[in-house]
């Protein structure tokens, strides 16, 4: 059984407003945004799953002591809900997207052709039967983790395709394919509310 991760994205406003007055309120369900199930993603984020390859940037804090209703509810919904956290637009905006992976990556990765005819991250995957030809590899295990018994830095091309074992950068991690509708909200809500006044709560599930 996989793990999943559920959760809301909140806004307080700041301006105007005494501290009292300040609340936290639900904008949107995470599930509305995100769903897909990426364990790279999940490490990289909040250190579940993947634990291995980057410092997670908000690993195991919790709920927010001011959390909304909506999202204490949601969250004590789950009988297995497990690793609640959450992280700001400031923080997001100040991680270092850049970073490389402290450990070569179990999956290939898989380049195609761009526009100027450099060669793009196109996917990863641990069962691609096509790499699993070229590079060889006979053994289940082998074929779905091939980053754990093939050197880093060697590559196959097969037509407009390459392949190549490697490390991920965080950005690779955490892509704007998959994660952009959710940093896309975040970024338009932290221009009424401040890029502190905007997070995104989270909970996994198994």
């Amino acid at each position: 059984m996989g793990t999943d991760i559920h959760g809301l994205i909140e806004c307080r406003w700041d301006r105007w407003l005494d501290e009292d007055d300040r609340r936290w309120c639900e904008a949107i369900d995470l599930d509305h945004l995100y769903n897909g199930r990426s364990y790279a993603a999940f490490g990289a984020l909040f250190g579940v799953r993947d634990t291995a390859s980057f410092r997670p940037l908000a690993p195991g804090r919790g709920l927010p002591s001011d959390v909304t209703r909506e999202a204490r509810s949601a969250y004590e919904g789950w009988s297995v809900a497990h690793s609640a956290s959450w992280i700001t637009w400031a923080e997001l905006k100040a991680a270092d997207w850049g970073e490389v992976a402290s450990r070569v990556d179990d999956c290939v990765h898989e380049y195609r052709r761009g526009p100027d005819g450099t060669w793009e991250l196109y996917a990863r995957g641990g069962w691609l039967p096509r790499f699993a030809e070229l590079a060889g590899l006979t053994e289940s295990r082998d074929r779905h983790r091939p980053g754990r018994v093939l050197p880093e830095g060697a590559e196959w091309q097969d037509g407009d395709r390459l392949f190549r074992i490697g490390r991920l950068t965080r950005k690779q991690a955490v892509p704007d394919a998959e994660w952009g509708s959710v940093w896309d909200v975040m970024r338009t809500l932290a221009r009424l509310h401040g890029d502190e006044g905007v997070r995104l709560v989270v909970w996994f599930d198994c």
